[in-house]
């Protein structure tokens, strides 16, 4: 059995920035109360002629230009959304498409905000059974789409982009054993559901679970991978609220690590929170290459999956 590396990330944003001091302007809240509670300042936001598929196409060919690959090297595409508006063809086969990726195997994985983390781990199991040799991992959504934009509690928080990684097989395995699981009698507490469909939660239920229930599993997934928080050059959790994400980090014990943020400027993406925020860190230089890095999702279904990687 081989292992398999993540060989080079990219990420993709819409051109349009939706400040708080704009949502300010459409409901009953401020600058303030947004960034004292979620800790959001910005959010982007896709037009009504950029669909999901493309968000994830953009983010794909910026991560297999970095590889130095072309379409045709890749046989295995899977796109992370919770998003995509008609059943057939899946996100993963328009994708494909539009980027000119010739007989690939093309599936959509629907775990919402922990979407990445699991698409990750089936890339990797699939390269260790030979199944695939050289995949694109991608999460990509477009939450402006589901969300209603007259609740306060829900429209502060969303963004849209992409993230993407290309995965390859290598004897040297650079993607670590995951940790994944749910509490599927808790689904109620993350939704997307109805007739238009709506993004809503229980954001207490969530915020308690997360910053309870997680740092021990976030343990784990280091444990599986043969590494203790310490030894971490980074922690790349799901960017879904600021108040979340340092508590978590912290109760984790990455002391040396750097924490991504990237929630302040582009809200929660859902499965494209881990991958765009892990593509900043690389393109910034906050990492080098080989340094290990948990990712670490979670959330609709209150699902969670997570696992150390090599940064490429």
């Amino acid at each position: 059995m081989k292992g398999s590396r993540i060989t080079a990330v990219g990420h993709y944003q819409p051109a349009r920035v939706l400040t708080n001091e704009d949502l300010a302007g459409m409901v009953d809240t401020s600058d303030e109360w947004i960034t004292s509670r979620v800790g959001i300042r910005t959010r982007h936001i896709a037009g009504p002629d950029e669909p999901v598929d493309e968000l994830a196409a953009h983010a794909a060919a910026k991560a297999l230009a970095a590889a130095g690959r072309a379409p045709g090297d890749i046989d295995l595409v899977l796109v992370a959304t919770s998003t995509a508006v008609d059943r057939s063809p899946n996100m993963a086969a328009r994708v494909a498409a539009r980027l000119g990726i010739p007989r690939p195997a093309a599936m959509d994985i629907n775990v919402v905000c922990a979407g990445f983390t699991h698409a990750l781990a089936t890339a990797d199991h699939t390269v260790r059974a030979g199944a695939a040799s050289r995949a694109l991992v991608i999460g990509a959504d477009k939450m402006s789409d589901v969300t209603d934009w007259t609740d306060r509690t829900t429209c502060v928080l969303v963004g849209d982009g992409a993230g993407a990684a290309v995965v390859e097989a290598a004897e040297e395995p650079g993607v670590g054993p995951v940790l994944w699981g749910s509490m599927p009698e808790m689904g109620h507490a993350v939704r997307i559901e109805g007739e238009p469909a709506r993004f809503a939660q229980e954001g207490q239920s969530v915020y308690r679970w997360a910053t309870t229930r997680l740092p021990p599993l976030a343990r784990q997934a280091c444990e599986r991978a043969g590494f203790a928080p310490e030894d971490l050059a980074a922690v790349v959790l799901h960017q879904a609220n600021l108040r979340i994400i340092e508590p978590l980090a912290e109760k984790l014990g990455a002391v040396n690590a750097v924490v991504a943020r990237d929630v302040s400027e582009s809200g929660n993406t859902s499965a494209a929170s881990i991958p765009l925020a892990f593509s900043k860190l690389v393109e910034q230089g906050a990492i080098s290459t080989g340094d290990p890095v948990l990712l670490f999702g979670f959330g609709g279904n209150l699902s969670y999956a997570g696992q150390v990687v090599r940064c490429p």
